[in-house]
């Protein structure tokens, strides 16, 4: 038999990662085995992540297995182990969404608390290049470590936030339980000093509040962070927040509140044409950003908290990933 005829008759077989803590086994292996019959897939091999693990050795041995497809079934921290690991490899990855934020999901179309669609499209989906973002972190003792992120990384009120909402709470009630460390950050109004630096560009010295860098701009519920952010465009974009006091916070309040109404209408753009921009509120896009802290600052990436950092070198790699999204 040629190659070419053995190639075209070979079935397709997909590979699904799978933290059986986020998802109900049964469920999901029943709608993959739905979708196989329907597409004459082989049988999947199965690569479940253990507690000891980030999920990235389950992602690796699944990846040796040469699969057409890698489903990743989990939280936002097993997608981005996911998304590290499979960088720059060319495997399309169907995406089981689990958990609280699912904000690269959301960003991408992709269905959220739908277990049989989300498995239809990771097998019948079209691909789609994203972009991938790294950090470096640099903790205060001097070692170092690089992370990637799907979505954002913050520092400050953003950084507390992932580190300080009680767990159990946000469970129960989403979102909502974010408003106690926002409101005690916001009556503090702790700023740090720091200096930032886009590509080539010098550093520049800042006192800010919150640092939150983008691959895509969106939060929960449709508020639009970072207008500009797009999740494939081969850049980054950074938002600083830098209130002095009460009508600092009402404006920058103001200014999520109509985002998505100032950049995505066209009443609103020319409104936000003859508005003055507010000085609390500072927007950036560079392929590479570096921030550097006269203290340590916590961080979060993809709303999961990573510890005390004194500085951060941020990159895009442009197209880095391969996810299936819906069809059109």
């Amino acid at each position: 038999m040629s190659a070419d005829i053995e190639g075209a008759s070979r079935q397709r077989r997909a590979a699904v990662v799978v933290n059986p803590t986020k998802v109900r086994m049964s469920a999901l292996q029943s709608a993959v085995a739905a979708q196989e019959a329907k597409g004459g897939w082989a049988a999947a091999e199965w690569f479940e992540t253990s507690a000891d693990d980030d999920g990235r050795a389950a992602v690796e041995r699944a990846a040796a297995s040469s699969p057409d497809l890698i489903v990743v079934a989990g939280g936002d921290g097993t997608l981005r182990a996911a998304a590290a690991v499979l960088a720059g490899s060319g495997i399309a990855i169907g995406v089981i969404p689990s958990g609280t934020g699912n904000l690269f999901a959301r960003e991408l179309g992709l269905p959220v608390n739908n277990l049989g669609s989300a498995v239809a499209t990771a097998f019948d989906g079209d691909d789609r290049p994203v972009d991938l973002g790294f950090a470096r972190l640099e903790r205060d003792g001097g070692e170092s470590e690089e992370r990637a992120f799907l979505v954002m990384a913050g520092i400050g009120l953003d950084a507390h936030m992932a580190a300080h909402t009680n767990q159990k709470l946000k469970k129960r009630i989403g979102w909502l339980a974010y408003s106690d460390p926002i409101a005690r950050s916001i009556l503090g109004n702790r700023r740090f000093d720091m200096t930032y630096g886009l590509d080539d560009k010098p550093d520049v010295e800042m006192r800010a509040h919150t640092v939150i860098v983008g691959n895509s701009g969106s939060l929960t519920a449709g508020m639009l962070l970072i207008p500009d952010a797009v999740i494939d465009d081969g850049l980054l974009d950074a938002v600083v927040m830098r209130p002095k006091g009460g009508g600092g916070w009402t404006n920058i309040g103001y200014r999520l509140a109509f985002n998505r109404v100032l950049h995505r209408t066209r009443f609103g753009r020319f409104i936000g044409r003859l508005t003055p921009k507010p000085r609390a509120i500072l927007y950036a896009q560079a392929k590479t950003l570096r921030v550097r802290f006269r203290e340590p600052q916590e961080i979060q990436l993809d709303g999961d908290p990573n510890g005390s950092v004194i500085a951060v070198h941020l990159r895009v790699e442009h197209s880095a990933l391969t996810i299936r999204v819906p069809q059109g």
